[in-house]
């Protein structure tokens, strides 16, 4: 496609009627996900009781492989971060907030942002169903964790004991500032920094650059990382609620490259509806 045949297309294709294809397209193949399994098969784990977490040369729980190249977190997808709540018993949406969560669901989430290719983020990118893995780097003081879904991304978790940046100065993006540190055998993440371009769960529950998130990995034996996720958002909600699930271990698995544009068939579908129309 040449440079200039983009913007000729733009005065043929109303942004609704765009929308409208991607949308009903990405909802087709969430069912065919959900008629056919989950992109990621479970893997097969060995019976139980498993052997204990792994730990780095200085005590650290190693949250990652025992082996190089080999293995990583098998992410499952939760559609409605209702089945996995533990606290309060609902999501405490603000009025406007639960107005947009509901409409959202009822239009079926066709104007989900990952549906066109935009990264998730916060809780989401544990909930997408693909392969991730998690790098500790202790003498960078950092670590990185890498998804193969979504759109390919990764995320730097700084270690080293410094802040976040002063609102005036913190630039909001997608995945948000991350600093860490170890509670006991706990990594503990404080994300602030999001802007306002994703959903927080696949529904369609909303958030506001006022985010507040803390997240909790712990790796409770060989196979098993427990997730628990606290959204703080005054702007949506009127309390903060937390999410928590288990992740499982595929000791085999390797990433693979992944790309969103290329491997959307919503986005195959939009741009034949592209051609269509100049015909």
């Amino acid at each position: 496609m040449k440079p200039c045949d983009f913007g000729e297309m733009i005065p043929r294709v109303t942004i609704h009627h765009v929308a409208r294809v991607i949308g009903t397209v990405a909802m087709v193949v969430v069912l065919l996900q959900t008629a056919q399994g989950q992109a990621n098969p479970d893997p097969r784990l060995p019976p139980k009781p498993y052997p204990p977490a792994p730990r780095l040369a200085d005590g650290t729980p190693n949250l990652g492989p025992i082996e190089p190249n080999k293995g990583y977190w098998h992410l499952k997808q939760i559609q409605d971060y209702k089945q996995v709540l533990i606290h309060p018993k609902e999501i405490p949406y603000q009025p406007w907030a639960k107005a947009i969560a509901m409409q959202r669901r009822a239009e079926l989430s066709k104007y989900d942002p990952e549906g066109y290719c935009m990264p998730p983020s916060g809780p989401r990118l544990m909930t997408t169903p693909f392969p991730m893995e998690i790098l500790q780097m202790p003498e960078q003081k950092r670590i990185v964790m890498i998804y193969e879904g979504g759109t390919h991304i990764w995320r730097n978790i700084y270690m080293d004991g410094r802040t976040h940046p002063e609102p005036d100065v913190l630039n909001p993006t997608w995945l948000g500032h991350s600093v860490g540190h170890w509670e006991k055998d706990t990594l503990v993440v404080d994300v602030v920094g999001f802007n306002e371009g994703s959903w927080i769960d696949m529904v369609g529950d909303p958030h506001t650059d006022r985010l507040h998130l803390v997240e909790r990995f712990t790796r409770k034996d060989l196979y098993t990382l427990h997730y628990e996720a606290t959204t703080d958002d005054p702007g949506a909600y009127i309390e903060p609620w937390t999410i928590a699930f288990d992740i499982v271990w595929d000791d085999k698995g390797e990433i693979q490259e992944y790309i969103c544009q290329e491997n959307s068939p919503w986005m195959r579908r939009l741009f034949a509806e592209w051609e269509r129309t100049r015909r």
